[in-house]
Parts: structure tokens; C-alpha cells; sequence
């Protein structure tokens, strides 16, 4: 294993803006992602190789997110991990850059109201009853939305 200053100054960047995206706010992204590195430095030792180094540090930072948003937010414990469910399938496929890029072209050309459902539940972490009130419909409406949008993301990136 190289110097743990080499993983930081190579690392911290992409984990940053993949913790900025889980965010979308600067100064939180910042806190989580040095709390990451510190939660990897103590680690190092549980690393194995299985996954690549860049994929273990982006685990690593979800978990300490959705922690964040636990502690800070008073969020119920079964929100975080619908979120963590939700996120699950496009994760793998998330952490790969060409995929990232991949990802924002798809929802750039994805019809409305499936790219901004999407959008809100996934970067912006509204709950459904929220987006469907800035839309005038039910809950059920926006999940209905929101599963079809996965489901036609899954379809392209599979």
C-alpha cells in the first residue's frame, strides 16, 4: 500500500464531487469527505483489494453521509436507508466516470417529468409527498414517476 498523503492528495478530489453530488452543498461535502479520509486512515489495515481503492473510499463516504444526515437532520433511521436503497442499483455504475458522464447525457435528454422527479429525489433528497406538491399531485404519482425513471435509466446503462 502506497503513503496514505499519496490516497489523500489523489483521492480526495473525486471523493469530494461524489459526496457533492450526494449533497449539493460545499461545506458539508467538505466535513464528510475529511471525515472519510480520517475513517480510511484508521482502516487501512481492513482494505483488501477486492474493490478498487477509489470504490472502497466512496463506500466509505456514503455510509459516513448518510450518518451525517442521521445525526444532523433527525431524519428517521428508514428515510436513510430508502435513500441508500434507491441509490444502490446506479451506484456501481455512478463511481464509474465514463458512466457519470454517461449518467448526466441520459438525464439531460430524459423527458420531463421523469428528469426532474429523478433529479429531485436523488440529488436534491425530497421526499415523494414534497415532489409532488411542487408538481400538484399525490405521492404515489411521484414514486410512480420517479420508479419509471430508474427503470429507464437501468434499461439504457445495462
Amino acid at each position: 500500500m502506497t503513503d496514505f498523503g499519496e490516497i489523500y492528495t489523489e483521492y480526495f478530489s473525486d471523493v469530494y464531487k461524489y459526496v457533492l453530488t450526494l449533497c449539493r452543498n460545499e461545506t458539508i461535502a467538505e466535513e464528510v469527505t475529511q471525515e472519510t479520509f480520517f475513517k480510511a486512515m484508521q482502516n487501512i489495515e481492513r482494505f483488501n483489494g477486492s474493490c478498487k481503492l477509489y470504490v472502497w473510499l466512496c463506500q466509505i463516504a456514503k455510509n459516513t453521509y448518510f450518518s451525517y444526515v442521521q445525526k444532523r437532520k433527525h431524519l428517521a433511521s428508514d428515510t436513510a436507508i430508502e435513500c441508500q436503497d434507491i441509490t444502490l442499483d446506479l451506484e456501481k455504475n455512478y463511481l464509474d466516470k465514463a458512466m457519470t458522464k454517461q449518467l448526466h447525457l441520459l438525464l439531460h435528454n430524459m423527458r420531463e417529468p421523469y428528469k426532474e422527479v429523478f433529479t429531485l429525489r436523488i440529488f436534491g433528497e425530497l421526499p415523494f409527498s414534497q415532489i409532488g406538491e411542487l408538481f400538484g399531485k399525490t405521492d404515489s404519482w411521484a414514486r410512480l414517476i420517479f420508479y419509471r425513471a430508474k427503470k429507464q435509466l437501468q434499461e439504457v446503462t445495462k
